[in-house]
C-alpha cells in the first residue's frame, strides 16, 4: 500500500524554484530550477500540474519588460513539463484556474487577461479580454470562470470583466487607492478587497460594483484570504502582523504580531491550519483554533505562494 503525505508546494521567488516540501517535519524534498522571479501558481484539480507565471521581476515596484511564459509541472513527477511562451503578454502575476480546470493569466504590463482552455495542451492563448485598468496585478475568478475581478494598482480601481465576453466593457470601482488583496465570498456575491495605500479594507457588491462597507486597516494591508469558517485574514506587511476580520463588519476580532513581514497565505485542504510565507526565509504553522504560530519552518530565499497537496 502506498503511504501519503501532506506536501507543500512553494514558489521560492529570490532562488528563483519551486520547490515541495514535507510538511510535517519541514524538509525540503525537492526544487526545480526555473528562470528568475517566478511569482504566482495555481493547481488543477486532479493535482496533475501546477502552473506558475513568469512576472521576470521582483516586485510590482521594479521596473522591466518581465517575463512572458507559464511553467507547467507535472506534481508527481517533480519535473518542468514544459514552457508555455504567451507573448506578448508580459509581466505575468496573478493566476486562476476555474472549476473546468481553464486557466487564466494576467499580464500586468498589458493590463489583459488571457484563457487557456486547455492549459495541459495549449500551446497559445485561447482568448484574452482588456481589465479596464492599469497595472493589473491580482484577480479574483468564479468558480465557472465566467467573471474576473481585477485589482488595478496604477488606476487605484477594480474592474469587473467577462473573460467569454469581448463586448462587455468592464465595470469600474473605486475602492480606495492600490488596490490589491481580495478574497471572494463563499456566495460570490461579495469581493473583500485590502487598499494598501488607503489603508483600509473594503465590500464591494459584486452585481453593483458599489462598495458597501469599509473600514480602517492596519498599515500597508496587503493580502486577504477567507477561512472555511468564514473568517477573513489579512497579511499586514508595514505592520508585520496578521488580523482576523468578521467580513459583516470589517471590524478587527483578532491581531497577531509577527517578527518579519507575510508574503503569502495559504490554507489547509482539511485542517485548521494556514502556511504562511514570510520575508525572513521563514513558513509559519499558523493554528486558526488558536490563533497562535505552532513552529516554523526554513526555506529559501523568499517564500511565496504555497499550496498543500497529498502525495
Amino acid at each position: 500500500m502506498t503511504m501519503t503525505r501532506d506536501v507543500l508546494l512553494l514558489v521560492e521567488k529570490c532562488s528563483h524554484c519551486f520547490s515541495y516540501y514535507d510538511l510535517e517535519s519541514g524538509e525540503r524534498t525537492a526544487s526545480i530550477a526555473l528562470p528568475e522571479f517566478p511569482h504566482e501558481f495555481v493547481v488543477d484539480s486532479r493535482q496533475d500540474f501546477a502552473y506558475i507565471g513568469h512576472y521576470g521581476v521582483e516586485t510590482s515596484g521594479h521596473l522591466g519588460q518581465g517575463g512572458t511564459s507559464i511553467f507547467q509541472i507535472n506534481i508527481r513527477e517533480r519535473r518542468l513539463e514544459r514552457t508555455i511562451n504567451i507573448a506578448p503578454f508580459n509581466r505575468l502575476h496573478g493566476l486562476q484556474i476555474d472549476n473546468l480546470d481553464r486557466l487564466y493569466a494576467l499580464s500586468e504590463d498589458r493590463a489583459q487577461l488571457v484563457v487557456l482552455d486547455h492549459p495541459a495542451t495549449d500551446v497559445a492563448p485561447r482568448r484574452a479580454v482588456p481589465t479596464g485598468g492599469i497595472k493589473s496585478h491580482l484577480f479574483a475568478l468564479t468558480r465557472d470562470g465566467q467573471t474576473a475581478y481585477s485589482m488595478n494598482l496604477l488606476s487605484h480601481t477594480v474592474t469587473k470583466v467577462r473573460p467569454y465576453d469581448a463586448t462587455f466593457s468592464p465595470v469600474a470601482c473605486s475602492p480606495g487607492e492600490k488596490p490589491e488583496g481580495y478574497a471572494l465570498s463563499e456566495d460570490e456575491k461579495t469581493l473583500y478587497v485590502t487598499c494598501r495605500w488607503s489603508n483600509t479594507l473594503c465590500a464591494i457588491d459584486t452585481d453593483t460594483m458599489q462598495v458597501k462597507r469599509s473600514a480602517p486597516s492596519r498599515d500597508d494591508a496587503t493580502r486577504l484570504y477567507l477561512s472555511r469558517d468564514g473568517r477573513l485574514i489579512v497579511t499586514n506587511y508595514g505592520e508585520r502582523s496578521l488580523s482576523i476580520v468578521d467580513p459583516e463588519t470589517l471590524q478587527e476580532i483578532a491581531h497577531i504580531p509577527m517578527q518579519a513581514r507575510a508574503i503569502a497565505l495559504s490554507l489547509h485542504p482539511t485542517k485548521p491550519l494556514a502556511l504562511v510565507s514570510q520575508d525572513n526565509d521563514q513558513l509559519g504553522y499558523f493554528n486558526l483554533t488558536t490563533l497562535c504560530f505552532d513552529r516554523w519552518m526554513s526555506t529559501q530565499r523568499e517564500p511565496d505562494v504555497s499550496r498543500v497537496v497529498r502525495l
